[in-house]
């Protein structure tokens, strides 16, 4: 039986680069951090067909998976409403926390311009989807169980928060 921790942000805000300096340090002993994009399975294949709402429940099994016997900290987009309301949760899953993750709306237009096009993130359109669902995360901070605004925080001030939180739930 696992834990699973949920990371969930807009894109730009620094989801992966958290995911990279959790794995690189291995400072979570009894936890493997996958990011939806690590599991090999491709949103367009899902896209605009019956089998849509399915992407999540395939990212997060494939996830579950991947972790073997370790707990879970799981990296992506998803956020607490369609979790609970639409994902079905692997059964060995034994309790699900989640935290939340905002920057400022300038930061995340400064990275998501600086992705490579074939990322399909510059464009205006999908910045503003992204600062808007930002803004999702900032109005809804007291329904996580730990919030954080990365604004005026190193990487490593970010990845000691989110760590402490990991560890106090063990």
């Amino acid at each position: 039986m696992k834990k699973l921790v949920v990371l969930c942000a807009a894109c730009g805000v620094g989801k992966s680069t958290i995911k990279d300096n959790l794995n690189e340090g291995r400072v979570l002993e009894n936890w493997v951090c996958i990011d939806t994009d690590e599991v090999g399975i491709n949103w367009w294949d899902y896209e605009g067909t019956e089998n849509e709402a399915k992407f999540s429940d395939d990212c997060l099994a494939e996830a579950v998976k991947m972790s073997n016997n370790k707990n879970l900290l799981f990296v992506t987009c998803m956020n607490p409403y369609d979790f609970y309301g639409v994902v079905n949760i692997p059964q060995n899953i034994t309790s699900t926390f989640f935290i939340g993750m905002t920057c400022s709306d300038e930061e995340i237009i400064r990275r998501l311009k600086a992705r490579p096009n074939e990322r399909m993130c510059g464009t205006d359109e999908f910045i503003t989807g992204q600062i808007q669902y930002n803004a999702w995360f900032k109005n809804n901070a007291g329904k996580f169980q730990f919030y954080i605004d990365n604004t005026d925080k190193t990487v490593d001030e970010t990845v000691e928060a989110i760590m402490s939180f990991v560890k106090s739930i063990e």
